[in-house]
Parts: structure tokens; sequence; C-alpha cells
């Protein structure tokens, strides 16, 4: 999975969100996100990353191996 699809996923999801992904081992199977997004206004972090990690609609641990993420509002 590359990171134009990550991106595509979760702008499916939060269409305001700012996304910059990083590939950390250039395997394509490891990527740091940081999702910024009014959506999270009110939300823990555990329930942000929930709603990123929904977003991917199934891909983590499988079509992707690892994602870091850190959520902003």
């Amino acid at each position: 999975m590359d990171l134009k699809e990550i991106e595509k996923l979760i702008k499916e999801s939060m269409p305001d969100a700012k996304i910059e992904i990083q590939d950390l081992a250039g395997d394509g199977n490891h990527y740091s996100a940081t999702v910024t997004s009014s959506t999270f206004a009110g939300k823990s972090k555990i329930e942000q990353h929930k709603m990123v990690y929904n977003s991917l609609k199934g891909r983590m641990g499988n079509e992707l191996h690892a994602l870091a993420i850190k959520t902003k509002e």
C-alpha cells in the first residue's frame, strides 16, 4: 500500500484533514502519519487514532503493516 492510497482513504473519512505521511523504512510497509482535522475536536487521542484506523477500512495489519499516528485538532 502506498502513501497516496493511505492519504486518499483518510481524506474520504475526514475531508478537511491535513495529512503528512512518511515512509519510515523505505519498504512501503512502515509509515508515520500526522493527521490534523477539526473532526477530532472534543475527542480523546485514543478516539482520534481509532478514527484514523477506521478510515483505512480494514487494511491495517493486512495491506498496511505499520502506521504510527499523530493527531492534531
